[in-house]
């Protein structure tokens, strides 16, 4: 029911004694008045036209004096907050949201196409460390989903142009994304957030593995680290969405092992010192198994497994069945969890991961020796047969459930 057919219909109804006067005063208390809505076609006619506009600015802006320049710049920026807040007074939320963010990104057009105008070289890291700084304060001022994921991007891109371009990693740039970004997300835990804040993370982290040349299993110490916080997270949902990319990274990581790992050229871009890699990772572990600990959740434990230093192991055989068995015993400590905890989504990321286990075991330890056709023939049956026997566990065990 929505308060548009009470306003309507209600008096007809009070009319004929359906209700009375005070119950439909009553009903209509509890549907405030709707806000008032944008329509689709001006939108789209008011962006076609500040298109065509920006197009006509872009084909003669090097013609234009430089205090016209300027002036565009600062009137575009300054006219897309004024409009923000104007949405925002008048509660469309989403609109006014969408206004800053197009501010945030005119903002960060601007110091490019400023440095150009002015022809400034950019061993300075200022301007684009000012972007990311404005994303951050711009989000903890609007509490908005969507400036964080905007300022998430903006400082991946801003990482990505100093190790590029400038040859340097900037720490700064690093540490204002985990520190201001981090500490909104654990005031205001989101799942969605989680999982962007530790991807954009990621992102940086394998910047700076590359930007230093070391191996490049060091990218997961912190990588682990951001698994870590997730730990010590009260919000579940949360603190999974961000654990979630640190552990795809790793299950990929161990599946490339299991396929390519035969060839000791690759496994010796994989080992570092092993004593101070083991020192570090365990001191990550310690930090880890401590939050599973006061937030009850040791049996999460078995996402370690993943982090098994297998790349010690010899090329060949013992590299391929060790990682097998690492894949294949942490997909099924997720469908035991799964089960235990009697959650279906989890049952189905276990049971994926456990059939693509067996495809990749099956695929290394028969492709050289056995006839393609019976090979494809086997496989088939093989994971068909499994993935049965999985789904009717699954079943099982929500029947029970039931």
């Amino acid at each position: 029911m929505s308060r548009k057919l009470l306003e309507t219909d209600g008096a007809e109804w009070v009319k004929k004694g359906i209700i009375s006067a005070e119950q439909q005063a009553q009903l209509l208390d509890l549907y405030p008045p709707e806000k008032p809505t944008i329509g689709l076609l001006p939108l789209l006619g008011s962006l076609l036209i500040a298109l065509s506009a920006l197009s006509v600015v872009a084909a003669s802006w090097q013609n234009l004096p430089e205090l016209v320049r300027l002036g565009l710049l600062l009137g575009s920026l300054a006219g897309s907050y004024v409009a923000a807040e104007y949405f925002l007074r008048r509660q469309y939320e989403s609109l006014g949201l969408g206004l800053v963010g197009l501010g945030l990104i005119l903002f960060g057009a601007s110091i490019i196409l400023t440095s150009q105008m002015y022809q400034l070289i950019g061993y300075d890291l200022t301007g684009l460390l000012a972007w990311a700084v404005v994303g951050i304060l711009l989000t903890w001022l609007y509490s908005s989903r969507f400036l964080f994921l905007l300022t998430v991007i903006i400082g991946g891109i801003v990482q990505g142009y100093n190790t590029g371009q400038l040859g340097v990693f900037s720490y700064f740039t690093a540490a204002l994304t985990a520190g201001g970004l981090g500490y909104y997300w654990w005031r205001r835990p989101d799942a969605v957030l989680g999982g962007v804040l530790a991807t954009g993370l990621l992102w940086q982290t394998a910047l700076l593995i590359n930007h230093l040349h070391v191996k490049i299993t060091w990218f997961f110490v912190p990588a682990m680290l951001i698994y870590t916080a997730g730990d010590w997270q009260t919000d579940r949902p949360a603190a999974r969405a961000l654990q979630g990319p640190p552990l795809v990274a790793a299950f990929l990581f161990t599946l490339g092992l299991a396929l390519f790992g035969e060839a000791d050229a690759y496994t010796d871009r994989l080992r570092p010192p092993l004593l101070a890699y083991l020192a570090a990772l365990g001191a990550v572990l310690a930090l880890s198994l401590w939050g599973k600990k006061l937030r009850g959740r040791l049996s999460g434990a078995t996402d370690w497994l993943l982090l098994l230093p297998g790349f010690y192991l010899p090329g060949g055989l013992p590299l391929t069945v060790g990682t097998v068995v690492v894949l294949y015993a942490y997909s099924g400590s997720v469908l035991a969890r799964a089960h235990q905890e009697q959650n279906q989504d989890r049952v189905t990321l276990g049971t994926v991961l456990f059939v693509l286990t067996t495809a990749v075991a099956y695929f290394k330890l028969t492709w050289g020796f056995m006839d393609k056709s019976l090979f494809f023939l086997l496989g088939g049956i093989l994971l068909f047969g499994l993935s049965l026997l999985l789904r009717r566990r699954a079943a099982q065990t929500f029947k029970n459930v039931g």
